[in-house]
């Protein structure tokens, strides 16, 4: 898949039951993450910070699920640990975990890394993370290895950018973080900059000589 092409929509067995991906997300932007296998150290921490976050992922319109290759059992017994080093009390699992048990989820959204195998030698999945908006879009790619866990404040950060950058015509920076300055696009003319921008723009001085690194207050959407 390349950035911007339609996500492609499945079916899957849950710990929340049968879900058709598209039905699930809705009208929401999603995050679909995959892990190795359950009662994993890595994996476990990730699933549990999702639960601390999910207020944020909340306020973003953001929903998360995430995938394994084991079974539903496995998962339901794996959330009861998970659920423990988050210090998360609810009686449910607060989102779905998909039981990808034969891998094929994993090959058909090539999330599979050939460096990682089973103890039968079969690769597994990567830490991978895609981003879809609600047109169906998909709008971003993180692979990690298996050795390497998520920062899921840095996800939080580039859903931040996407959709302030879907709203209004700027990018961000490098580092960016929402309330920072942004930049203009280098597509608006300068004659358009005062319009669209009434905060004002500063230009940063290049040995080049080109005006393209304007910056402005980040707008607000």
């Amino acid at each position: 898949m390349l950035l911007g092409d339609v996500f492609p929509n499945f079916t899957a067995i849950t710990t929340e039951g049968p879900i058709d991906f598209y039905e699930w997300l809705g009208n929401s932007w999603g995050i679909l993450f995959s892990h190795p296998s359950d009662f994993t150290p890595v994996c476990t921490t990730e699933l549990a910070r999702v639960i601390t976050l999910l207020p944020e992922f909340e306020k973003r319109n953001v929903k998360v699920i995430g995938t394994s290759c084991d079974s539903v059992t496995s998962h339901e017994e794996w959330c009861k640990d998970i659920k423990s080093y988050a210090g998360y009390t609810g009686a449910k699992f607060p989102y779905p975990i998909i039981a990808d048990a034969d891998r094929s989820l994993a090959v058909r959204l090539g999330m599979l890394d050939g460096a990682e195998r089973d103890a039968a030698g079969a690769a597994l999945p990567a830490r991978a993370v895609f981003v879809v908006d609600p047109s169906r879009a998909f709008r971003l790619a993180l692979l990690y290895p298996a050795t390497t866990g998520r920062n899921f404040d840095e996800i939080l950060r580039v859903i931040d950018s996407l959709q302030l950058t879907d709203k209004a015509k700027v990018a961000t920076p490098a580092d960016w973080k929402m309330g920072d300055d942004c930049m203009v696009l280098p597509t608006i003319a300068e004659d358009e900059v005062p319009k669209r921008f009434p905060a004002g723009v500063t230009v940063t001085a290049v040995p080049s000589g080109k005006n393209y690194l304007r910056k402005t207050p980040c707008p607000k959407v």
